[in-house]
């Protein structure tokens, strides 16, 4: 990814006050042990033929600073355009990466499932390939995941979406916060670093967006300890949303009443979820 639009190179007051006073309360793992933990990094694709290439180039230069063991890992969920050609051109030269192909658009919430059953390394980071995070803001998570912490979850400082694309995104969260004891602020934040040991024991079933609520509320339900931090997101420089459309939006929203109706509702009774916020 390329620099940061001027309009976002200084962080909110809050923001950064926020993220000094982390430290106060969450202990942060010594840089010995940061690095002795493998990290699988990996990104849904779908038409992501302009932005891929970026992302992938930015994990691998920011991975070994965080991980002696890493891979990359890019799910092709049957792009029509050229990102198998561009990531098979890429995997020449980066013995690290690898491709994982679905023939057909299987949804948002099949390729995360494909990117968990992949994945191999103790830990496990995911971001969407359209580049609308930073994969580089990986350093601010990491040193987070300590001993009794399952999940770094970040969280959008601003959102950078035209209006009809952040109104759907707040209904969207406050829907899945009313149907859900969730135990994060931002559902929607797709920048999430985890023990691979803390998903693969869940038996995730959504194939949209959806997967994300279905996700975090079963970790919740599992015990799993949350921690959030706050990151940037930035503008869509290539292509089109796939998931922030009324008719997925739609499909979506009914997908969680029908995870609701299957697992949902005994979660209110759930204490209040307890992520330990930046």
């Amino acid at each position: 990814m390329g620099s940061k639009p001027a309009y976002l190179k200084g962080e909110s007051a809050e923001s950064t006050s926020e993220a000094a006073s982390l430290n106060g309360r969450i202990s942060v793992a010594p840089g010995d042990a940061l690095m002795a933990e493998g990290i699988s990094i990996f990104f849904p694709a779908f038409n992501d033929e302009g932005s891929i290439v970026g992302l992938v180039g930015d994990a691998l230069a920011v991975l070994p600073t965080l991980a002696d063991d890493y891979e990359v890992i890019v799910v092709n969920d049957g792009s029509t355009d050229r990102t198998a050609a561009v990531l098979e051109e890429l995997m020449r030269t980066e013995p690290r990466l690898r491709l994982v192909q679905h023939e057909s658009n299987r949804g948002y919430g099949a390729a995360l499932r494909t990117g968990f059953k992949s994945a191999t390394k103790e830990l496990v980071f995911y971001t969407d390939g359209d580049g609308q995070y930073d994969v580089r803001e990986l350093t601010r998570l990491r040193p987070l995941l300590v001993k009794g912490v399952d999940v770094v979850n970040g969280y959008k400082i601003q959102r950078s979406d035209l209006w009809r694309r952040k109104a759907l995104g707040a209904a969207y969260n406050k829907l899945a916060h009313l149907l859900f004891s969730l135990p994060i602020r931002d559902i929607d934040c797709d920048f999430r670093l985890m023990r691979r040991c803390a998903v693969e024991g869940l038996e995730l079933v959504s194939s949209s967006g959806s997967i994300c609520v279905e996700m975090v509320h079963k970790m919740h339900r599992a015990g799993c300890v949350f921690v959030e931090v706050p990151v940037h997101h930035y503008p869509r420089a290539h292509g089109q949303s796939q998931f922030f459309t009324l008719r997925r939006v739609g499909r979506t929203a009914l997908d969680l009443l029908s995870l609701w109706m299957k697992a949902g509702a005994p979660s209110r009774l759930l204490r209040p979820g307890s992520a330990r916020h930046s």
